[in-house]
């Protein structure tokens, strides 16, 4: 069989393909992760960032191939995560403004995209280190230029990309020294390979391999004991800048009139204070990941363009320690205390990785039916390990023990009263490392106050409130703590409240999925909302939170 040109539904199946491809051997490619600090996240990073971009790419018209990718471009960029994500997001940036405009493809068009997704990944990162993901990107292009001379067979061609991606894979441990001494390959290069099996598996009409055909002759070589082995090349002292930090901001129109946006001088200023720099945009937002010693420069630095759509801070000396095993000078009791420290409360796994996400340095396993104590809230408070702590209940029936804990504290302790989750969100992104404990205080109050909540649970006994007659079972919409309204199916009580809290001018809305919700409940909600609230801004998490089948958060 030979095909001669790409049409947009053919490639529309190829992402989805290494999309799945790569959700199977995500775990394989956390193994492999060795560089540049211990994180083990680059096949779950990898994964997170092209199912965003695969999702995009199912909700467009794929006729066209051109809109194929600026689809999965888009959606690879707003679910970027890590380095080996942003750096993918760009390869496919760079793949879609190549191929622009383009109806179907050839291989010499395909080419030409992959060539221009590594110029333009090359140029997001300050610092480009061969023997990554970028190396391998570049060597595949390199080698689709000289096959598509040779070939008009997309099979052909694609068979030849993969083999050239292969053989790049297997020499990053020449490039990268701590690969070779591990014996392993580049995980983020895997991961691209991992993506163009995908590719080649769904245009030959194959079925796709349970796992990456290139990770057989390592996938036995990797194991803890070697994890461990490529950390201890580096004692956990000898990080120069001790914090991961991510930053997303949204710009806004006020502040660019004040502050115009020069990507490249944008760049210039944060790799003064960092390395590991990846700075990426597009009309609408900035995406940064960097590696500092003081994480508030680069929230400064972003701030002065807009409005932060999500923080994300890591001690990379910490992760570091827990790999290679404590040592005196990094241990807890002689750990020197942070400025600030932020206690959050939150039930279901989800939600706590989302409030950490967003800046929590604890968060506490506890929320309605499951009140922390005390005792609980003040072991976290010791834990938080600073000067300066803030501690967010997120929820009425936990801001007095908040309070007590405080009052016992040795640290200087203050409560910002949250009632909910949408409310403790709203007040981490308000949170400026360099303001003092009572600014922060006030104006984490000040953003909680602008957020609307609301819950969808369910009724445990017949009752009448508010001249509301509820019956045992019926599914109950809250709007900020207040029964709205009440009925036997639970999307006609999520459109009701919905239509009832969205004003006119609100912008963004956040669904949180409990354990209750599911994924064909999700896309009705999301379908309603995008029917009827055209301008609003659409973000869903899964927060895995018990009782409340939703939380939405509206502002």
């Amino acid at each position: 069989m030979k095909v001669r040109t790409l049409d947009g539904n053919t490639f529309a199946q190829m992402v989805l393909s290494g999309a799945n491809h790569l959700t199977n051997n995500a775990k394989m490619i956390d193994a492999l992760n060795v560089f540049p600090v211990p994180d083990g996240d680059t096949g779950t990073n990898m994964n997170l960032s092209m199912t965003s971009g695969a999702n995009e790419v199912k909700s467009v018209n794929a006729d066209q191939v051109t809109d194929v990718a600026q689809a999965l471009a888009k959606g690879l960029l707003m679910g970027a995560r890590g380095n080996s994500g942003v750096i993918l997001s760009q390869l496919f940036r760079g793949f879609a403004k190549g191929i622009e405009g383009k109806k179907s493809l050839t291989p010499k068009d395909f080419a030409k995209g992959l060539d221009v997704g590594v110029k333009t990944a090359y140029k997001a990162v300050i610092k480009p280190v061969e023997g990554t993901i970028l190396t391998v990107a570049k060597d595949t292009a390199n080698k689709s230029i000289e096959i598509a001379e040779s070939t008009d067979d997309m099979i052909v061609f694609m068979e030849g990309v993969l083999k050239a991606s292969r053989t790049s894979l297997k020499r990053t441990p020449d490039l990268l020294p701590v690969l070779k001494e591990v014996g392993v390959v580049d995980s983020g290069g895997q991961g691209l390979v991992t993506i163009y099996e995908g590719f080649l598996a769904s245009l030959k009409g194959e079925e796709l391999p349970t796992t990456s055909e290139s990770s057989i002759d390592i996938h036995d070589m990797v194991n803890a004991e070697h994890h461990k082995l490529a950390q201890d090349f580096m004692n956990t002292e000898d990080i120069e800048f001790g914090y991961c930090t991510e930053i997303m901001v949204k710009f806004e129109d006020d502040k660019l009139k004040d502050n115009p946006y020069n990507e490249e001088e944008f760049r210039s200023e944060l790799s003064e204070i960092g390395d590991s720099l990846l700075v990426v945009s597009d009309d609408e937002i900035i995406k940064v990941h960097v590696h500092v010693e003081e994480p508030g420069q680069v929230l400064n630095l972003g701030q002065r363009f807009g409005s932060f759509l999500n923080i994300k801070v890591e001690n990379m000396r910490e992760q570091h320690t827990s790999i290679v095993g404590d040592k005196p000078k990094t241990s807890k009791k002689t750990k020197e205390k942070s400025e600030f420290g932020i206690v959050s409360v939150a039930m279901g796994e989800g939600l706590k990785e989302l409030l950490e996400s967003l800046g929590a340095t604890v968060v506490i396993q506890g929320g309605q039916t499951m009140n922390p104590s005390t005792k609980d809230i003040t072991d976290a408070i010791n834990e938080a390990n600073a000067k300066n702590i803030i501690v967010l209940p997120n929820n009425k029936n936990i801001i007095m023990a908040a309070e007590q804990a405080a009052e016992l504290a040795e640290e200087n302790v203050v409560v910002v009263p949250t009632k909910t989750i949408p409310q403790g969100m709203s007040a981490l992104l308000a949170f400026h490392p360099e303001a003092e404990l009572d600014e922060n205080k006030q104006n984490m109050i000040e953003a909680s106050k602008q957020v609307k909540t609301g819950q969808i649970t369910y009724a445990v006994r017949d009752t009448q409130i508010d001249g509301m007659t509820i019956e045992n079972g019926n599914f109950m919409g809250l709007a900020d703590g207040k029964i709205k309204v009440n009925d036997k199916d639970k999307l006609t009580v999520i459109k009701q409240l919905l239509s009832e809290m969205i004003e006119e001018d609100d912008e963004i809305i956040t669904i949180l999925q409990g354990e209750d919700g599911s994924e064909q409940e999700v896309k009705e909600i999301e379908s309603y909302i995008n029917d009827t609230f055209e301008e609003l801004e659409l973000e869903v998490h899964k927060g895995n939170q018990p009782i409340y089948s939703y939380i939405f958060s509206i502002e």
